[in-house]
């Protein structure tokens, strides 16, 4: 007979609680995922933390680097259902994760059955032994865990109906393409623009076709598949521009912008508490060149600049000015709007802050409340003419694509069909 020990009720308590607010946020709606998540024991692979704490809806960092950075965790368990929710794992199916954890893999294999197979793969070695271990530990012995670059995927167990990729990641190896099944899907959090999105491609012929995407945000890729972004320091440490793909041709003419008067445009967009506007930024990434996010430190922070979010605002340079997303509140309590605006600083600011508030009413106009772009990547040497309308971001492997429906486009890129094309080449 086995012990039923206060701890083992307590997190079986915690994890039916869990799993009955994701449920009842939606976050979870197949009952596949919801069953894998009855049954996985998630404090079993955050050994160390305490049972609320594994049970939270928040991240359990795992390792650390010696900055105190993490670079391995077992994610927040709303990113794990939706992303398992968007990969549509089957009984039967051979799945890879890429990016050890060990808890995700459990839950990968409880949705395949015994009838199919699951390879977890990862660079670090302390990342690997920690997630045999707790696999084992869990009952789960029979998931493959293999020491090896993500770059690099894993052919030993190839082909694979379902890839996971559970590390942000700038880029789609050719690996990845290659080790998927007839019909396979790959779900992987992709930055693009700075702006990262959990997408499931679908394989069409030399090219990957998004079927959903959902925002996300996870530990960067390390290995042959790591790519930093870059910051522009504006004011010593406190506030800073970072930029993913592009580079400004003259990053000096940025010097002294800070100290030039703000201009203010206010947008007339306005949105009640609790309305979602991830597309507004994946728009604003998509229809301003020389995009790029702004991020201030809250240790320095003067309140020189008022973004809508100071960790990673959506944000544009032209020469020597730029521009970032704002947002005010407009009515009292208990039911505010908000309005989104422009503020920019150096010469020519109130022409670039006009720019992207005209941008925010495109947004609002013809696709607020929609489904989003389509995003497909294309092989890296897929010339220009044999690309569709709309934003192509240059990786090492691929082109990505981000088109939207053509009444989205801004009134200077409608007379001209490849306005969005840009090559934007790779640091």
């Amino acid at each position: 007979m086995t012990e039923v020990t206060a701890d083992s009720a307590s997190a079986a308590e915690l994890r039916d609680r869990l799993v009955n607010e994701l449920v009842a946020q939606h976050t979870i709606e197949s009952k596949e995922v919801e069953e894998a998540f009855r049954k996985v024991p998630r404090h079993l692979f955050a050994p160390g933390a305490p049972l609320e704490k594994a049970y939270a809806h928040a991240v359990v960092a795992t390792k650390r680097d010696a900055n105190g950075i993490t670079i391995s965790s077992v994610s927040a368990p709303e990113i794990q259902a939706t992303m398992l929710e968007q990969a549509g794992l089957r009984p039967g199916h051979r799945g890879l994760e890429i990016g050890s954890g060990g808890y995700n893999a459990a839950l990968m294999a409880e949705l395949v059955g015994t009838g199919g197979e699951i390879t977890t793969i990862d660079i670090d070695a302390d990342v690997t032994d920690r997630a045999r271990a707790c696999l084992k530990g869990a009952g789960y012995a029979r998931v493959n865990v293999v020491l090896t670059d993500g770059e690099e995927g894993c052919a030993e167990h190839a082909p694979y109906d379902r890839t996971v990729v559970t590390v942000g990641s700038w880029d789609i190896p050719p690996a990845w393409v290659d080790q998927l099944a007839e019909g396979g899907t790959i779900t992987v959090p992709l930055r693009m623009r700075g702006l990262t999105r959990s997408i499931t491609f679908v394989r069409a012929g030399d090219r990957l076709v998004s079927q959903s995407a959902k925002i996300c945000g996870f530990v960067t890729m390390q290995g042959a598949g790591a790519h930093r972004e870059r910051l522009l320091l504006l004011r010593g440490k406190e506030i800073g521009l970072r930029f993913d793909d592009e580079w400004p041709a003259d990053p000096d003419l940025l010097n002294g912008a800070l100290d030039t008067e703000r201009v203010e445009v206010w947008s007339g967009v306005r949105i009640p508490r609790g309305e979602q506007f991830d597309t507004l930024q994946m728009w604003l990434a998509t229809a301003l060149d020389g995009f790029c996010l702004l991020a201030v430190d809250p240790k320095l922070d003067t309140g020189l600049v008022s973004p809508q979010n100071k960790m990673a605002c959506p944000a544009v340079v032209e020469g020597g000015a730029f521009a970032y997303l704002a947002l005010r509140k407009l009515g009292e309590e208990p039911d505010p709007v908000f309005e989104f605006g422009a503020h920019a600083f150096g010469p020519d600011a109130a022409a670039l802050a006009d720019a992207m508030a005209e941008q925010i009413r495109v947004w609002s106009r013809d696709h607020r409340g929609g489904p989003g772009p389509s995003i497909t990547a294309y092989p890296a040497d897929t010339p220009d003419e044999q690309l569709p309308e709309g934003r192509v971001i240059n990786k090492r492997h691929v082109r990505v694509l981000i088109s939207w429906p053509s009444e989205g486009l801004s009134p200077a890129s409608q007379g001209n069909p490849h306005q969005l094309i840009q090559k934007e080449r790779t640091a």
